[in-house]
């Protein structure tokens, strides 16, 4: 029994050593449009993977996010506004990628924006304060993945959807678990 459990183990340890050595290749080649760049996570995103070589494609909502990110990399990074609760700047968004990354597609999209307030008890919220938390988290999540999708696997890419452990564990109320917790579904149902 005991070398059955060693075997696994060598085994479990030597997979996951190669797939730890797997690299990307031809860095310079492949595009990553990530969402929310405007502050946080998305912004620091962008900024890594331009560090790392990528051309990074980076929706801002505000112009002054556009144009703070700009200055800070202005090599190898270029940005968009985009809003994701708008269909019509998704669209503008989808056509300005298509010219960007012509033939080859879009090597990853990473779904970053979203809100996380109003917070409170649920006898506090309104309706309209789950619907301003979905619009974003959630629809805006489907429908940036629904407009690029066909890019994403032109280059037999990477959708990347930023959730939260409060979309598995609600520890509080308002929309921000309910949309994580959607879009955990909407990951598991694209995957």
């Amino acid at each position: 029994m005991w070398c059955y459990v060693i075997l696994f183990a060598i085994v479990w340890a030597i997979v996951w050593f190669l797939r730890d050595r797997q690299t990307i290749s031809r860095l310079s080649d492949k595009h990553v449009l990530i969402t929310g760049c405007d502050t946080g996570f998305g912004n620091l995103l962008a900024k890594r993977l331009n560090r790392n070589g990528f051309k990074v494609l980076a929706g801002c909502l505000t112009e002054k996010g556009a144009n703070d990110l700009l200055k800070a990399c202005p090599t190898g990074l270029k940005t968009t506004l985009l809003d994701v609760t708008s269909p019509d700047s998704i669209k503008k968004s989808v056509e300005w990628v298509k010219a960007e990354v012509g033939g080859r597609g879009l090597y990853g999209l990473v779904n970053n924006a979203g809100v996380a307030n109003p917070i409170g008890p649920t006898e506090w919220m309104t309706l309209g304060d789950y619907r301003k938390v979905m619009e974003v988290n959630t629809f805006g999540t489907i429908g940036v993945t629904l407009g690029f999708l066909p890019l994403v696997k032109q280059a037999q890419g990477r959708i990347v959807n930023m959730a939260s452990v409060l979309g598995r564990l609600s520890a509080n109320g308002g929309g921000y678990c309910v949309s994580k917790y959607a879009v955990e579904a909407f990951s598991d149902s694209l995957r």
